[in-house]
């Protein structure tokens, strides 16, 4: 009888243990994972010529020259200056790169510029959220994304150039 009781009151204690354990692990009590916005960081600038070599445009860009920083891009931002841009870099021409805005809050265009600098294709306002591809027309070796609307506002066109220095 004495085992009896002790074991059934070892059973009722764990169960106590067990109840009170899962009562401080209810959902309000669980830390969130939030995923913090990136922060621009100047990494270099970047200058628009038109066919008459005059300067359209001079912007700061971050630059994106790895596998990392090409896959993640401008993803979970929530805005960007208007004098600002993130500069892909590849280590060579890409027949016709790829990209899409998956995690990315702001709308951009793309701008597509190969190897002799030149801009050789536009895609203006690629729509935020949306993981369709967003192809180039021409072999590119660096993509320049910018907030929507800003080629148009700096009237940028096929054949422009455009050159950029790392800080």
């Amino acid at each position: 009888m004495y085992k009896k009781c002790f074991t059934v009151l070892c059973f009722v204690g764990i169960l106590a243990m067990c109840n009170i354990s899962c009562k401080n692990n209810t959902d309000k009590n669980l830390k969130k994972v939030t995923t913090k916005q990136p922060s621009f960081k100047k990494e270099g600038t970047l200058l628009f010529l038109n066919k008459s070599n005059d300067t359209i445009a001079n912007i700061a860009i971050e630059i994106a020259d790895n596998s990392y920083e090409h896959q993640t891009g401008l993803m979970y931002r929530k805005s960007m200056k208007e004098d600002r841009g993130m500069l892909f870099i590849y280590s060579e021409e890409l027949a016709r790169p790829n990209f899409y805005m998956k995690n990315t809050y702001i709308p951009l265009d793309l701008i597509y510029i190969n190897s002799a600098n030149k801009i050789v294709d536009i895609n203006r306002n690629a729509k935020p959220m949306d993981e369709s591809p967003i192809p180039s027309e021409a072999a590119s070796q660096y993509v320049l994304e910018v907030n929507a609307g800003m080629a148009d506002q700096w009237k940028i066109s096929l054949g422009d150039r455009a050159i950029f220095n790392r800080e």
